[in-house]
Parts: structure tokens; sequence; C-alpha cells
């Protein structure tokens, strides 16, 4: 007997060959917050406030800001368009597969996989970042010597390790086992986010020495000793222009997470890419204003020679001290900064407990196609819960890892970057070639029809910009990392791996799955 009360998003999973087992909580709200906390931009916007500072200064934020949220927001939608057609979880993973080949999409799934991990550990570092430098020096008044970590293992290491560790198993505890309340946590980030920048920008504002707008639009170089050793000194103008893109494109990132929510939101193929395009705008709009009030906001004070000088030298010459500095020196009452600053911290950590649910759900339709090493246990979902709860575990673990080393908050933004928009330029390039050879048939609700060349190209070139610029001294590691991964990936694709892995259901495949579902269905009286 067939399931006669199978809803739309149900049918199209069907035919995709996948069963629906994860729960269709989220609707277009929900969607859309989960993307829009894990771009936070009281996280990225904050935390690598100074990546653009002392690059660039001033211009490197009032412009550049602007240049990569248009370019965000184009690869939002050409993403939103391949994901109105193919709607499931581990969407990067799926239609590099589809347009692509399977071994395009398992490689694909690879990059975007790392670059979900460095959201959760690039964040939770953040989390420990400002909890150590802005609550507890700032609102508690606590001296933090022995928290700085001085190289692994000394006292500050061990320190930073154990609280990132204990923040991701809180964050693991409530994505496996308290769903309802994750989805809460989740609704409510944006509004916390939400309140927590408008009011620290009116802070900033209100209580700037000046308003002087011309800041944000002066270039500058403030690479090496000018801006507290952030980059190293170059000469270069079209360099540093191309470093102050990595506070924007940290920061506007992971907006991949609603289609990773794919099979847990009501009509995806239309909410989906609605909540990609949409968290990526508000992002821009409000985290626009937000960053340049903190331009506007920099006091004049002195350089890293000791000379009194504007605000933006002065600010720059803070180098990763910059933000901490700067709202220091805001003159706004006590009370309102420690009301800020915990807002701050308590949306970095809601940011990194979406990053994981992102991250597991990637985990899940990547392994129940065998893509993973422990495939079988990654693809279960518990039947009570409704939730993959060893992808969960599995990716907070790699997640913590990734931190051990002790200086790696910038290779982990530069590289969650990197990775993440590298996985987002495979699909779309895979997309045009498929769509110019008139391969692509099936398009969604959601179709840039006319557009959808132009707007493929230009999200292919900006990714490929980016990742060019994300793999520049000092953060040449995450190229050694790319290349690394490349190498080792080809090894086991061609060791054997190419013949037993399968890859997404297509053909015949489909068919069997359907048959499988309908079969399974039907013992459960559906």
């Amino acid at each position: 007997m067939a399931n006669t009360n199978m809803t739309e998003d149900e049918k199209v999973l069907h035919q995709m060959g996948y069963a629906q087992e994860l729960t269709r909580r989220m609707g277009a709200f929900q969607n859309f917050a989960i993307s829009f906390a894990i771009i936070c931009i009281v996280a990225g916007g904050i935390t690598s406030f100074p990546v653009a500072l002392s690059s660039g200064g001033g211009g490197a934020i009032g412009i550049t800001w602007v240049v990569g949220s248009a370019f965000a927001l184009v690869v939002a939608a050409a993403m939103g368009q391949i994901a109105s057609s193919y709607p499931t979880a581990g969407g990067i993973y799926h239609w590099s597969s589809i347009f692509g080949s399977k071994g395009y999409g398992w490689a694909a799934a690879w990059f975007n996989l790392l670059g979900l991990i460095f959201v959760v550990s690039s964040v939770n570092m953040g989390v420990f970042l400002l909890f150590r430098d802005l609550f507890l020096a700032q609102v508690v008044g606590m001296d933090t010597t022995a928290w700085v970590s001085t190289g692994e293992l000394s006292q500050g290491w061990w320190i930073q390790s154990a609280f990132i560790a204990g923040i991701t198993i809180a964050q693991a505890i409530i994505n496996h086992y308290f769903l309802r309340l994750t989805t809460i946590l989740t609704d409510w980030s944006g509004y916390i986010i939400m309140t927590t920048a408008l009011v620290l920008t009116a802070a900033m504002l209100i209580w700037a020495p000046s308003h002087d707008f011309s800041r944000l639009f002066k270039f500058g170089n403030f690479t090496g000793p000018a801006g507290g050793d952030v980059w190293p000194a170059a000469t270069m103008g079209m360099y540093v222009f191309a470093l102050s893109f990595l506070h924007v494109v940290y920061t506007i990132t992971g907006f991949d997470a609603s289609a990773h929510t794919s099979e847990e939101t009501r009509d995806a193929q239309k909410e989906v890419p609605k909540g990609m395009i949409r968290s990526v705008w508000y992002s821009f709009l409000f985290g626009y204003i937000m960053v340049c009030s903190f331009v506007l906001a920099l006091p004049d004070g002195k350089d890293a020679s000791g000379n009194m000088v504007d605000g933006v030298t002065a600010g720059a010459a803070q180098g990763w001290n910059a933000f901490n500095w700067l709202i220091a020196q805001v003159p706004m009452p006590s009370f309102l900064r420690s009301l800020i600053i915990i807002g701050i911290v308590v949306s970095n950590f809601l940011c990194a407990l979406a990053g994981l649910t992102s991250t597991s759900r990637m985990m899940y339709a990547f392994a129940r196609d065998g893509g993973l090493p422990g495939s079988k246990t990654l693809s279960k979902v518990n039947p009570k819960l409704s939730t993959p709860g060893a992808a969960i575990w599995a990716g907070g673990v790699l997640s913590v890892l990734a931190t051990l080393y002790g200086g790696a908050f910038l290779i982990l933004s530069t590289g969650c970057a990197v990775f993440l928009y590298l996985s987002y330029l495979m699909p779309i390039a895979a997309a045009m070639r498929a769509e110019i050879a008139g391969n692509w048939k099936n398009k969604g609700p959601f179709n840039l029809k006319g557009a959808s060349l132009l707007v493929g190209a230009l999200a292919v070139v900006g990714c490929a910009v980016l990742i060019f610029a994300g793999v520049q001294p000092p953060q040449e590691k995450v190229f050694y990392l790319i290349i690394g991964m490349i190498v080792v990936m080809l090894v086991v694709w061609f060791a054997g791996l190419r013949n037993s892995f399968q890859g997404p259901p297509v053909g015949d495949e489909i068919k069997r799955r359907q048959a499988a579902i309908a079969a399974a269905e039907k013992a459960m009286g559906k």
C-alpha cells in the first residue's frame, strides 16, 4: 500500500533515493536562523576585526565589507538555485556528485567537511579568547595572565584546551539529546546576535570621539609592526587589499547550513534558497553598520613607536588586541559594557552550536553513502531522538583536536573560509558545465533563469580570488594542507575507493532504494 500521506518534501527526497529519517522541524525562519547563527556577525566581525584593520586600515572595512558581501550574495544565489533542485542534507556533496562525478563529489565533501570542522574550531577558540580577554579581564577584573598560551603544553595551553573541550562537549550534548532545545537556541540566537550587534553599534556611535566618515574610505598599509604584526610587512597595495577580504569572508560563510538542514526544513525547495540569501543579506547590512561603528569609535592614541596618532593608526597598532582595546577605551557605562560583552560571548557559543549541527548533518549525509570511515555508525539516526548522535560527537571531537595547535586562530579562521568557499566553487562550476551542455533540466522553484550562468561565473571567479588570498603568508599552512589533502585523496581514491564507493544513488539504484523505503514504510503501517 502506497503512503498517501507523504508530503511534497518527502516525495522529492524519495525521488532522490533517500528515506525521511530526520524530523521536518524547521520552517522558513528556522532555516534562515541556523545560517544567520553560523555567520554570526558578532563572532567573525569582532574576532577577525584586526585582520582587516591591520591590513588596509579603515578602508579595508568601509569598502571591502561591501565588496566581499556582494560576492557572498552571488555565491549564495548560485548555490540556492542548486539547492532548490536537490534539497538534501550534505548538499555540497550531492550537488558535486550529480553534476560532476562520484569522485568529484567525494572530494568536494571532504573540503566542505574540513571547512565546517574549522568553523566549530575557530568559533569555539574565539569563545575562549573573548571569555578570557573581555569577560574575565574587563567584566570580572581578573588577571588572566596564566590563561595566555605560550605554546603547546604550557599552562595557558592546558587551560585553553580544557575550556574549548568543555564548551564543545556541552554543544554536543545539546545537539544530541535535546533537539527541541537546539532549535529554540538556534532561533533565539538570531535575536541575541541582532540585539547585541545593535546595542554594540549604538554604544560605539554614541560615545565615539567623532564621526569622521572619511576614515571608512581611506586605505593605508598597516602590515608589519604598524599593525601589531598581524600580517608580515608587505609593499604591494593589491596584496594588502586582498588580505582585508579575509575579515568579511570569514564572517559571512557557513550559510550552506541552510542546505545541510534541507531534510529538516518544510517546503525545502523554496525555503532553503531564501534562508541562504536572507542570512547573507542581513549579515551584510547589520554587520556593515557594526564594523563601521568600530572604525568611527577608534580613539586617538599611540602607535608602535609611542607617538600620538589618529584613531585608525592607534587601533591598528594594537594588533590582535584591537577590539579589546577599543571596547575598553569607549567611555560607555560599565554596566552597559558588561551586558554587551556577555551578549558577545553567548552569541559566539550559539554560533558554534549551530556550526556543530551543520557539521553533523554533513557527516550523516556523506556517511549514509559510505563516504567516511565508520560510515555505518556515523549514518545512524536515533529513532527516539531523531538526531545523528555519532556524527555529532565525531564532529565535536575533530573540532577540538583542530584547536590543539597553540597559535591556531588565524589558521583555523582562514582555513574555514578557504575550504568552505573551495567546496562552494566545485558544485557551482559543475552545475554551470551541466547547464551549458543542456543537462540540467529539473530546476526547482528558485530559478535564476537568464542570469544563471553570469551569477555562476562571478561566483567561481570570486571563490578563486578568495582562495588565492587565503593561502598567502603567513597562512601558507592552509595551502600546504590543501595540497596534502589532494595528494592523500588521490592515493586513497585510486588505491581502491573508486571501486567500492558508490556515491549518491542514480538510475536503478534510486529505484531499488525507493522500493526498500516503500517496503519499510508499509511494515511500519505508513
